[in-house]
């Protein structure tokens, strides 16, 4: 088997395994998926750890004396008190939090919160009064909670929906909803009613247009800058008629075009099935982040030109001309959109905030305009012969340029690393580390005209590298600070305390750059300090069903969001998603 081949078997693997990491999405599959796929791979020395929602039980009871939440947990699993809230939201979507009374718990030493806690083992029932002016309405009862498992692992924090019916009854037990859509929309009214906190139909044009230019900008991101560089480059040095440049252009733009209606029909069919995803949800994954690594690293060597992966699958730094290139420019487009994945642009945000929160055909429409607008800049080169003719001569300065462009490739992967080292630990970075190791070395020894042992070998090593890729992790939580949840939030707004939400991801570039430029100063911890403002901080580098519906309340699809509640404001102020100090302290101050 020769190198370009095998390499582009790998790109195939990478794009199937996405589509495999899509159907994980759902929370107990992917819980299932770890502990099956722990036992099989680790023959039984690891522990299984069972779906949340069978490692803790919940049924809710309405009586005459208010509510009766009664939990039962599997044997070595407990719940946290302190992680229990109960919040009543009404058919306006207003909520009011509900006082708890806890019964007496186990004490314990955790190692997390190095303080000891009360927890609960094997059942308790918790009992609520429910406000008098509720009763005689409709309502939905949310139950968050936490818990964790003896043999070490820690669920995320949980909430759960329960709808009241058949109000005359004296004792019923609530049913369990997944959260309604309606409550989200309502929710909107309640907390930000200005117009611009969610787009209406009416701005179609406008949400198309930033659709459109939020696609041109993702041109200009790392990971995608070099693949289009070479590509047009590639142009300037084949000898193409017109037509033919023409029909490249079409390819590159339908390969770019049907891959984002491919990830739209994605989510649209994941959020029917109530799942919480937004853009960039499969960088959630531990497994796509390393496979979206080790593609990176590939492609970076391929520039280097150390690994001969191949014109014919890429179409990078070679002749356009033969009659199967147009395939090639065709998977180009579908590369380039796999590599914008990580990254977010001005405009693309409030663009598929909109998407997301019309009807299927507007939200195939907006990411069918987010293609065109990447594939745009490509397409006018293609088409304008006088754009083209302005591009530097072809000669021996294109080989440097190749090779000067695998740095930014190189850079990704290491922030891609870095990323996965945020969402599990350092141990899986070094295990991927040695993957590329592992890549690298298969390349070089099964290149073009090597013997079929060699050959082998280097399958074998690419197999191995794989192989760390998909092999399930635990997760590591390293928060430094306070955690955003919508129970904590309602509850510091009910005091009357002033609140300060960022809702970030570590797979975010311009979250981290505002939280280096605006959000780490000393200035900026001051006047949290003076101003008494709680900072909530919301982590969706991994899958958080209630970051995304806040997102959602506001029309966002992704973070970064940033949101202040003043103690005497009715709605929050949304902050831009580019941020500067000053910007942040006029708004702290409210000045």
């Amino acid at each position: 088997m020769r190198c370009d081949e095998l390499m582009r078997g790998l790109g195939r693997c990478v794009l199937l395994l996405s589509l495999v990491f899509c159907q994980l999405a759902h929370a107990q599959s992917w819980d299932k998926a770890i502990g099956n796929s722990s036992s099989a791979l680790l023959a039984d020395t690891s522990p299984v750890f069972l779906p949340v929602e069978e490692a803790y039980q919940l049924q809710v009871t309405k009586g005459a004396q208010g509510l009766l939440l009664d939990w039962r947990a599997a044997p070595s699993y407990y719940l946290y008190q302190h992680k229990f809230a109960v919040v009543v939201i009404d058919d306006r979507g207003a909520r009011f939090p509900l006082a708890v009374d806890y019964p007496p718990g186990k004490a314990i030493y955790d190692e997390y919160y190095e303080k000891e806690l009360q927890v609960y083992y094997d059942a308790v029932a918790l009992r609520v009064d429910l406000p008098v002016d509720l009763k005689a309405q409709a309502w939905t009862l949310a139950v968050s909670s936490q818990g964790c498992a003896d043999a070490g692992l820690c669920y995320p924090p949980r909430t759960q929906y329960f709808a009241s019916s058949d109000l005359g009854a004296v004792a019923q037990r609530l049913v369990e909803i997944d959260q309604p859509s309606s409550l989200v929309a309502n929710a909107v009214t309640v907390i930000d009613s200005s117009a611009s906190a969610r787009p209406s139909g009416l701005n179609l044009p406008l949400m198309l247009l930033f659709a459109i230019l939020g696609g041109i900008i993702l041109n200009l991101m790392p990971c995608v800058f070099p693949v289009l560089s070479i590509k047009v480059l590639s142009l300037t040095s084949a000898h193409l008629g017109e037509h033919s440049k023409h029909l490249h252009g079409m390819a590159y733009t339908a390969g770019i075009v049907i891959s984002f209606v491919a990830i739209a029909a994605l989510l649209l069919v994941f959020r029917e099935a109530g799942e919480a995803v937004g853009w960039g949800f499969q960088l959630q994954s531990p497994i796509f982040v390393s496979l979206l690594a080790y593609l990176l690293f590939a492609a970076g060597l391929s520039f280097s030109g150390l690994l001969e992966v191949g014109a014919r699958w890429m179409n990078i730094g070679q002749t356009a001309a033969t009659g199967t290139s147009l395939r090639a420019s065709f998977m180009t487009g579908v590369l380039a959109t796999v590599v914008a994945s990580p990254c977010s642009a001005p405009f693309m945000g409030t663009a598929l905030g909109f998407a997301l929160t019309q009807t299927p055909v507007i939200s195939l429409l907006v990411f069918t305009m987010l293609g065109v607008g990447m594939a745009l800049p490509f397409v006018l080169l293609s088409w304008i012969p006088g754009l083209l003719e302005k591009l530097p001569a072809p000669g021996p300065w294109m080989q440097s340029f190749r090779q000067f462009l695998a740095f930014p490739l190189y850079a990704s992967a290491i922030w891609l690393l870095w990323v996965l080292g945020r969402q599990t630990s350092i141990d899986q970075v070094a295990v991927i580390a040695i993957g590329m190791l592992l890549l690298a070395f298969g390349a070089w020894l099964g290149g073009t005209g090597a013997k079929p042992w060699k050959q082998v070998v280097a399958l074998l090593a690419t197999v191995i590298a794989l192989v760390f890729a998909i092999t399930p992790t635990k997760i590591v939580d390293e928060r430094l600070w306070e955690p955003y949840s919508q129970v904590r939030l309602d509850n510091l707004r009910s005091e009357g305390r002033p609140v300060f939400v960022n809702l970030t991801a570590a797979w975010c570039i311009t979250c981290l750059a505002n939280e280096k430029i605006a959000l780490s100063s000393t200035a900026f911890a001051e006047t949290l300090r003076v101003n008494n403002i709680v900072y909530l901080k919301g982590d969706w580098t991994n899958r958080n069903s209630e970051i995304t519906a806040l997102l959602k309340e506001f029309g966002r699809s992704g973070v970064p969001l940033y949101l202040y509640y003043s103690p005497s404001g009715t709605s929050a102020q949304v902050l831009p998603q580019l941020l500067t100090e000053g910007l942040v302290q006029t708004a702290l101050k409210g000045k």
